[in-house]
């Protein structure tokens, strides 16, 4: 079977052992499975989100901080997973304590994700499913997942093509994220949560803010509140770190004065669900180790 299930369109045959443009194959190459804390207080809770991390990704950002894992190498440490392996491992983060099962960067797995998470709950999986992506989806494909994830937690980056283009690699990125997000937002609704704050279904729509894009931020939220109602969740991110190497404008962090633009922005549109982040977020440190563990 050819692969057309994000918009790369690259047909690539991976149950013939070839690799997708986005770099996954015919099993899924886990990096690291173990509770993460550093995600919104609805995800990650006071025992940590289920974390499984994904190599390989269909977008080619140039400030990617998963860099190490989310472009093709033959030295990535990790382990690969069919569907039996991916559900066992969503089991024993289960056993660890964690809030939710955080499936990130799933996009080139997708179809692998809807044949495990059935799978799992019949093992006795009964915590939520949190499907982590970076938005670039196609909405049909994520009709596979309808029902089976319970929060979705897309970004939304761009609303202009050629600054896509040029950070992202992907022209026609703010289509499909649109277009997807529409889609999750059908399947699961706004952000509910239980008696302790932790998620249990609906959205969660994510945007790092870029430094000398503040304008691009503006542009992306009043997409948003176009598009979506003024209650939905939204995560305004102030966590964007260079990663050694990079060139201007992305050289930098962001400063108090832009990202004080953005939170303006989100006042003056009448959101009411938003979670901030202090600028000290921006530190590589809060970067996990994809060294291979499993908890």
């Amino acid at each position: 079977m050819n692969c057309f299930d994000c918009p790369l369109n690259c047909g690539a045959d991976r149950q013939a052992g070839e690799t997708g443009a986005c770099g996954a194959g015919k099993y899924a190459l886990i990096t690291r499975a173990a509770r993460h804390y550093f995600e919104e207080p609805p995800i990650s809770g006071t025992r940590g989100s289920g974390a499984v991390f994904f190599a390989g990704c269909n977008l080619r950002c140039v400030f990617c901080q998963n860099i190490d894992i989310s472009r093709p190498a033959a030295n990535i440490p990790g382990r690969l997973a069919d569907e039996e392996g991916l559900a066992s491992v969503m089991l024993s983060l289960q056993n660890a304590g964690a809030h939710n099962i955080n499936l990130v960067t799933p996009a080139p797995h997708l179809r692998l994700i809807a044949r495990a998470i059935p799978l799992a709950r019949e093992m006795g999986l009964k915590l939520p499913i949190v499907y982590n992506t970076n938005g670039y989806e196609k909405p049909e494909s994520l009709r596979l997942l309808d029902g089976l994830i319970d929060v979705y937690l897309p970004d939304y980056k761009y609303v202009t093509p050629a600054l896509a283009q040029r950070f992202s690699g992907a022209a026609d990125y703010p289509e499909y994220a649109l277009a997807s997000i529409t889609e999750m937002f059908r399947q699961v609704g706004e952000l509910k949560t239980d008696d302790d704050g932790i998620a249990v279904r609906g959205l969660i729509i994510r945007h790092l803010v870029l430094p000398c894009a503040v304008d691009e931020t503006r542009r992306v939220l009043e997409s948003v509140a176009e598009h979506f109602p003024k209650t939905v969740h939204l995560s305004l991110m102030s966590q964007y770190t260079p990663i050694p190497g990079m060139q201007k404008p992305l050289d930098r962090r962001l400063t108090r004065g832009e990202y004080r633009r953005a939170l303006d922005k989100c006042i003056a549109l009448g959101f009411e669900n938003v979670f901030i982040q202090r600028l000290s977020s921006a530190d590589a440190g809060y970067t996990p180790e994809f060294n291979g563990f499993f908890e």
